[in-house]
């Protein structure tokens, strides 16, 4: 099966609005929506427990909504398609150090000794 057998079928040969037109605004809609509400459950995470691993994995779910942002201007036209492409893998690089640096730390900073059961004397 070649390209041109495949092609007709995804609805660019009849006239019809190209896949990628609807697609592509869909998925960076429904991606803004998730990356927004995993960025709010992670603020709420680190407002609760107040740790600089929490800070970090926040600041590394913030990079998903950068990458969303980024893809929605490059879409209107605001952004060219290589600076796209090096924002993009710059956030990427910036949510692996800091997704290291959390585990990093968490593993590196002392933790208080909790006892979990009391002795009878």
């Amino acid at each position: 099966m070649t390209l041109p057998h495949v092609v007709p079928h995804l609805g660019i040969d009849h006239g019809s609005t190209p896949i990628g037109d609807v697609a592509l605004p869909t998925v960076l809609a429904v991606t803004a929506v998730v990356s927004l509400v995993v960025l709010g459950l992670g603020i709420v995470a680190l407002a609760q427990r107040r740790s600089r691993s929490y800070l970090l994995i926040t600041m590394a779910l913030g990079t998903l909504v950068g990458r969303t942002l980024v893809g929605g201007l490059a879409m209107d036209g605001m952004l060219s398609m290589e600076l796209h492409h090096l924002i993009e893998h710059t956030l990427d690089g910036v949510m692996a150090v800091l997704l290291l640096a959390a585990v990093y730390y968490a593993r590196t900073m002392a933790r208080p000794e909790v006892n979990t059961y009391e002795r009878d004397s």
